[in-house]
């Protein structure tokens, strides 16, 4: 724990500082974490990309059945 003394001192900040740094990306040296936090990021991205086209599809779906209607309401010359 004396050589982090040394990089705290050096980079500006305290051991506990440094301690809680490396154990919070401390899954980022293991492969099969990284690949694991990446697919579920991915997922997430899928799950809104998702959400904002059945939103897209469900104001298609108004604004189709809306001019339908207004079609239909239309006096025919």
């Amino acid at each position: 724990m004396g050589s982090n003394h040394s990089y705290c001192s050096k980079i500006g900040c305290t051991p506990e500082t440094l301690r809680v740094w490396y154990l919070k990306h401390l899954d980022q040296l293991n492969p099969a974490k990284v690949q694991q936090i990446s697919d579920q990021e991915k997922m997430k991205q899928m799950e809104r990309e998702i959400k904002e086209l059945k939103r897209a599809n469900e104001i298609l779906r108004k604004a189709a059945a809306f001019f339908a209607q207004a079609e239909l309401d239309r006096p025919h010359k």
